[in-house]
């Protein structure tokens, strides 16, 4: 059984943290779903990664291409991932279910900590998995480091 981890971003925007989740998350052989909403915020998020620095580049792919199902990081902009993921990534208030956590090894919820409306879903997120009986973890980046500020 998997659990959903919330990062609440207030240091560092989405296009600098999600790399190293990814880094972390590849280093625990998993392959990854990074869920959102909007196929064009999927296609800038893409353009970000491939310009992030070489050594640290998470090799990637947006959904839709030949070869989704190969990918160990798929960008996404509907619930389905080509790539059979062990982690769903879930950026911009994308849905996410207490099924898939139950069924992934990991579920990670990044969101904007400046944006009052995320904040609010991340917590309606975050009340909605753990009633369903999901494992959680919340971790802020406010001191300046991560660290884990609640678990349920």
């Amino acid at each position: 059984m998997g659990a959903a981890y919330f990062y609440h971003l207030t240091r560092r925007p989405l296009e600098e943290t999600l790399p190293v989740l990814l880094d972390k998350a590849r280093g625990a052989g998993w392959r990854i779903a990074v869920r959102g909403r909007d196929p064009e915020r999927m296609a800038w998020l893409d353009d970000r990664l491939w310009q992030g620095p070489e050594e640290s580049f998470p090799a990637h792919g947006l959904a839709g291409g030949p070869h989704d199902a190969l990918q160990p990081v798929l960008l996404t902009a509907g619930p389905e991932a080509a790539n059979s993921p062990d982690c769903v990534m879930a950026v911009d208030g994308a849905a996410v279910t207490a099924e898939e956590v139950q069924a992934l090894q990991r579920v990670c919820i990044l969101f904007d900590g400046t944006d009052p409306e995320a904040v609010q879903h991340a917590r309606t997120q975050w009340k909605s998995l753990t009633d369903a009986g999901c494992s959680a973890q919340y971790w802020s980046e406010e001191s300046g480091r991560w660290e884990k500020k609640a678990e349920k």
